[in-house]
């Protein structure tokens, strides 16, 4: 297995385990990587997951070339646009695998291309000081394919993003911060404690509230106000018949930690 699926409580962490590659993904990788997210998705025990690239020198380094690169270049234009829109992306959730629980990434050193595309399609990213980061596909002739042109743009603003992605650059881990594509820099050795201590304090949160909040930012970035702030209602509505919504208000006057069901 390339792909370690553990957990701490309601927090899952996924760890891509092929550090003599840098992490990157072949198919085998990425298929097993795929069935955690899914895995992750239906167990309702489980309400965050952290994703984790093993040792200390690369998250996630993105498609193994010697593999997959080939098998792209077997396939017709016609073929790579049919797969592209029913298949999911390299890695699960860069496309065609929606998880509507919060994921955060815990990035340990080089975190490229298709890695970094990975990264981006988590909602939170915390990073280790020695992290690198940049999209260098058009130094190799193609562009970013995972949902970079679009994601990155998005998170940092359209002239950041162009710069990055235009230019093939890497920036490190102050640099990130800085332009907001990562939250939280931390020494290596905090890396993994951090990332675990902010995913246990979203799962201690009533998680039918945490996954409705989470659909209201991401579906609401491509809309306009007014019609953002209907759809925060819509969703809002129903976690407010919840027996969590009755709980909160409970604990909060009783005095004591609230015990979410999830219901």
């Amino acid at each position: 297995m390339t792909i370690r699926f553990e957990h701490e409580g309601a927090v899952a962490i996924l760890t891509i385990d092929r550090p003599e590659v840098r992490n990157a993904l072949d198919f085998k990788t990425s298929d097993e990587l795929i069935e955690a997210w899914r895995n992750f998705s239906d167990d309702d025990g489980l309400r965050v997951a952290v994703l984790i690239g093993a040792g200390d020198k690369a998250f996630c380094a993105g498609a193994d070339l010697r593999g997959v690169a080939e098998f792209y270049r077997s396939l017709t234009s016609a073929e790579r646009l049919r797969r592209a829109d029913r298949e999911p992306g390299l890695g699960g959730i860069t496309r065609n695998l929606a998880v509507d629980k919060p994921i955060v990434a815990a990035i340990n050193g080089h975190c490229l291309a298709g890695g970094l595309e990975i990264a981006l399609a988590c909602d939170l990213r915390v990073a280790a000081d020695h992290a690198t980061f940049g999209l260098p596909e058009v130094t190799r002739g193609i562009i970013p394919g995972a949902g970079g042109t679009q994601r990155l743009p998005r998170l940092i603003g359209p002239e950041r993003a162009l710069d990055l992605i235009l230019t093939g650059r890497r920036i490190d881990a102050e640099e990130a911060l800085r332009i907001g594509l990562v939250s939280v820099v931390v020494p290596f050795k905090e890396l993994r404690a951090t990332a675990l201590a902010l995913a246990s304090r979203i799962a201690e949160n009533a998680p039918l509230a945490v996954r409705a909040a989470k659909a209201a930012v991401w579906r609401g970035l491509d809309l306009p106000l007014e019609e953002g702030l209907r759809l925060e209602q819509l969703l809002a509505e129903p976690v407010r018949q919840s027996d969590d919504a009755r709980e909160g208000p409970a604990a909060f006057f009783e005095k004591r930690k609230a015990e979410f069901k999830g219901r």
